[in-house]
């Protein structure tokens, strides 16, 4: 079982929660979201927003917060081979209320069909929020080019 090790990123001015499913390999020897220099997350943000790429965490958590973005996984717990999101097992999901209640969350969206498919199995019916699937950011999602990518993910822009 591994246990997803990093905090939620959210203030009181949140209100977009972009869900992913659970950290890579990668992602939790940083010690924080997207890690892994392929996935291209971060570099969907910067260009939704106008703005360069973060390199450091505090930079990332800056780019989030200052535009009114929570981000969370679903997963709190699971049995995983490696980074794969197709061998996930046994999953414990995330108790996002305490975001939703400390914010003013108006909108979510879940980065992939693996975050769908655990948030409708295990969080959906608890939340009166609606929540869009929005492209992978994943290396995995290949034929999604960096600019398609960037044009789905602009409607987290509101």
């Amino acid at each position: 079982m591994v246990i997803h090790s990093i905090d939620p990123v959210y203030d009181e001015s949140s209100r977009v929660l972009i869900l992913g499913s659970f950290p890579s390999v990668r992602s939790r020897e940083e010690g924080f979201f997207y890690g892994h220099p392929q996935n291209r997350f971060w570099k969907v943000l910067s260009v939704t927003f106008g703005c360069e790429v973060p390199e450091t965490v505090e930079e990332k958590k800056r780019l989030l917060l200052e535009r009114g973005i929570a981000l969370w996984d679903v997963i709190a717990s699971c049995e995983i081979e490696g980074s794969s999101d197709n061998s996930i097992k046994n999953v414990l999901p995330n108790d996002i209320t305490p975001i939703i209640k400390a914010s003013r969350i108006e909108k979510i969206f879940l980065n992939g069909r693996t975050a769908e498919k655990y948030y409708n199995k295990y969080i959906k019916s608890e939340i009166p929020i609606e929540a869009v699937c929005l492209p992978s950011t994943s290396p995995a999602n290949a034929s999604w080019t960096l600019d398609v990518l960037s044009e789905a993910w602009g409607v987290i822009k509101f």
